[in-house]
C-alpha cells in the first residue's frame, strides 16, 4: 500500500487532538455501506472527525498513532495489526499490538525513516536482518493502559526483526503468541527463515530475546488461540490462494510451548483423500450454514516446512483446506475463527470448531470434534471479508472486515451467539484500511480496535448493554 501524506498528518494529528478526548459523533446516520440483521446499537453517526463512525452514545480515544516515540525511545511502527489484552491487576492492562510490516517497509519500523535509530537498537536484540543489514521493521509494541483513567501509561517495543506479523492470541499464561504471515528465507536475501510463531510475555518492560517457536510450524502463520482447560493451541492459515490449512498443537507442556510439541492439521472423517470447507465461488456448495462435519487430526511431518510445500503434502494426506484462515478466538462454546475469502459469494465464512470430550486424547476417535459453518454472508453489506476477531465478555463475536474497496468502507461487526450480524463501527479514516486487532477490556468497559493503515488504536466506549435484537 503506498503512502499518503495526508494520511500520515492525519494520524499525527488525531494523536495529538483527541488522545486526552472521547470524541462523540453526532451527526445524521448513513447505512448505505452496511445493512445489519438485527438492531444491534442502532445506525451509526457520521464522526465529525473522520476516524470512526459509531452509534448514538459511543465514543472513541486515540491512545496511539504510528510515528509516536515511545517511552524506549524507539517510534510506533506502522500497519497496526492483530492485537490482544492482558490483565496487569487493578485497572491497568497490556495491549500487546503486532505490526505487519515486510522487507518492504524500510522507514516504517521502530527505527524510523533511514533508520536513524539503528545504533539504539543491539544486534542480538532483533530476530533478524534484511538484504541492507538493517533489522526488519516487524514485530510486537506494548501498551500499557489504565482503565479507569482512561489513558495510556507508556508503550514500548518488545519483540523486533520479525516480519508480516499478522495476527496472534492470548494465552492463559499472560503472554501473546504473535504470528508471522510470510514464509520468507535467506533465498530472499534474509539471513534466517521466517514463518514462525514467537511469544511475548506481558510483563516484560522491555525488548525479549526473539526466540521462534518452531515446533508450533512454518506457514503463512494468521493467528493462534488456546483452549485454557486442554492447552491445546489452535492455528490458522492465511495462504493468498485459498488453500490452507486449520492446526493444532498438542504442547508437551502446557505452559512452556518451547519445549516443543505435536503439530497435526484437521481432516473430516467422510474424507479421507482431503476435504474441502470453502464452498468458494464458482463451485457446488458442500455444505450450508448450521452444518457439522465430524474431524480426524492427522500428525505433520516436516513442521519446519523447508519446501514450502507443507500444505499440499497434508492435503493429499487427508487435511481439508480452509480458505485464508485468519482471526481466530476461544470459547466455551468452541474455537470460533474467519475465513476471509470463502463461500460462493466470496465474502467470507465464520467456522466454529467444537472440539471433542477427549481433544487429544485416546479416546478423540470414538468421540470427535466437530467443525461447524456458522456465518456465510451472501450480502457484503452484511459482513465483507471478516479478518481479526474477538468475543465480547458477554458472548457476541467481534469481527474486522478487511477489504479494500473505493466505494465499500470497512466496518466493526457484531455477531450473536445464533450467528445473526449487525454493525459496530465504520472506518471513515482517509484510505479505507482494514480495522484489526479488535480486543476487550476483561470488564467489558472498553473495545480496542486498530486501524491498520498508517496505525491508530482507538479505545472504544459506550452503553454496551443497550443491544437490542
Amino acid at each position: 500500500m503506498s503512502l499518503h501524506r495526508r494520511a500520515l498528518l492525519g494520524a499525527a494529528a488525531a494523536g495529538a487532538a483527541f488522545s486526552g478526548y472521547a470524541l462523540r459523533a453526532q451527526a445524521q446516520a448513513n447505512s448505505e455501506t452496511y445493512l445489519n440483521e438485527i438492531y444491534g446499537y442502532g445506525p451509526l453517526k457520521p464522526d465529525p472527525y473522520k476516524i470512526l463512525d459509531l452509534p448514538e452514545g459511543f465514543s472513541y480515544r486515540v491512545i496511539s498513532h504510528a510515528g509516536q516515540t515511545m517511552d524506549d525511545g524507539f517510534f510506533v511502527p506502522y500497519k497496526a495489526d492483530g492485537m490482544g489484552v492482558v490483565p496487569l491487576g487493578g485497572s491497568r492492562l497490556a495491549l500487546l499490538r503486532n505490526h505487519e510490516l515486510s522487507p518492504r517497509d524500510l522507514n516504517y519500523g521502530p527505527l524510523g525513516h533511514g533508520r536513524k535509530l539503528a545504533d539504539k537498537l543491539k544486534p542480538e536484540q532483533a530476530y533478524d536482518v534484511g538484504p541492507d543489514g538493517y533489522p526488519l521493521g516487524g514485530g510486537v509494541t506494548t501498551l500499557v493502559y489504565d482503565l479507569k483513567r482512561q489513558r495510556l501509561e507508556s508503550q514500548h517495543l518488545s519483540l523486533t526483526g520479525t516480519l508480516v506479523n499478522c495476527s496472534g492470541g492470548v494465552t492463559p499464561w499472560g503472554s501473546w503468541l504473535t504470528c508471522e504471515e510470510t514464509t520468507l528465507s535467506p533465498k530472499a536475501g534474509l539471513g534466517k527463515d521466517h514463518g514462525w510463531v514467537f511469544e511475548v510475555p506481558a510483563r516484560n518492560r522491555g525488548l525479549i530475546d526473539p526466540v521462534p517457536l518452531k515446533a508450533m510450524g512454518r506457514f503463512q502463520h494468521e493467528a493462534a488461540a488456546v483452549d485454557p482447560t486442554t492447552g491445546v493451541v489452535y492455528e490458522t492459515e492465511d495462504s493468498f490462494d485459498s488453500k490452507g490449512l486449520f492446526y493444532r498443537f498438542l504442547p508437551h507442556d502446557r505452559r512452556d510451548l518451547s519445549k516443543g510439541g505435536r503439530l497435526q492439521t484437521l481432516g473430516f472423517r467422510d474424507a479421507p483423500e482431503g476435504g474441502d470447507a470453502r464452498n468458494m465461488k464458482g463451485s457446488e456448495p458442500t455444505w450450508k450454514v448450521g452444518d457439522r462435519k465430524a474431524c480426524v487430526w492427522i500428525d505433520v511431518e516436516g513442521a519446519d516446512n523447508p519446501n514450502e510445500d507443507l500444505r499440499f503434502r497434508m492435503q493429499k494426506a487427508g487435511a481439508a483446506f480452509i480458505g485464508r484462515g485468519e482471526g481466530i478466538f476461544w470459547s466455551p462454546e468452541g474455537v470460533y475463527f474467519t475465513c476471509t475469502s470463502s463461500g460462493p459469494a466470496g465474502h467470507g465464512q465464520v467456522l466454529r470448531y467444537i472440539p471433542s470430550p477427549q481433544e487429544g486424547q485416546a479416546g478423540e476417535a470414538d468421540d470427535p470434534g466437530y467443525l461447524e459453518l456458522f456465518v456465510e454472508p451472501t450480502d457484503n453489506r452484511v459482513m465483507d471479508f471478516a479478518d481479526n476477531l474477538a468475543i465480547s465478555p458477554w458472548g457476541h463475536i467481534f469481527a474486522c472486515e478487511d477489504r479494500y474497496s473505493e466505494t465499500l468502507r470497512n466496518h466493526l461487526k457484531g455477531i450473536t451467539p445464533d450467528g445473526r450480524v449487525y454493525t459496530i463501527a465504520r472506518n471513515v479514516f482517509e484510505g479505507n484500511a482494514e480495522l484489526a486487532g479488535a480486543c476487550f477490556s476483561p470488564d467489558g468497559s472498553t473495545c480496542f480496535v486498530n486501524i491498520y493503515w498508517p496505525g491508530l488504536t482507538v479505545a472504544i466506549t459506550g452503553p454496551w448493554d443497550s443491544f437490542r435484537a
